[in-house]
């Protein structure tokens, strides 16, 4: 479990960069900090299905893709609830700097850590085994 644990964190590492990225190309074409982060939370959140899925967790193929990443999206959405909330919270706490997005973001899946990867090790991938790649 504990490689699973740090495969996920890896993965969510690379969340963070898109979904940090992609909050920035949303303020910069005007969405705001709580539209923007909506979207830019559901490209990590694709991002990181496929990486959960091909590295972190090795699945048997009972379901269809499909079903899984919709449960995926579900379960990451327990999180994204704690995320959402610890990333308001500081946007709307901290005066704005230019660092302000990827502190709130940073702060966000921090927060979320844990939730999301109980979700998605005993719900989406609960048939899966660790990947010893």
């Amino acid at each position: 479990m504990q490689r699973q644990f740090s495969r996920f964190a890896v993965a969510g590492v690379i969340g963070f960069v898109i979904d940090t990225g992609v909050l920035y190309l949303m303020l910069w074409l005007g969405l705001g900090y709580f539209a923007g982060r909506a979207l830019s939370f559901v490209c990590a959140a694709c991002a990181t299905w496929q990486l959960n899925r091909r590295y972190t967790f090795t699945l048997s193929h009972s379901e269809s893709v499909f079903v899984e990443w919709l449960r995926y999206l579900a379960a990451m959405s327990l999180g994204g609830g704690v995320n959402y909330g610890a990333y308001s919270a500081v946007v709307s706490l901290v005066d704005p700097t230019p660092w302000l997005p990827a502190l709130a973001v940073a702060t966000g899946s921090v927060a979320a850590l844990v939730v999301n990867f109980a979700t998605a090790k005993w719900w989406v991938f609960k048939h899966a085994r660790a990947n010893h790649l």
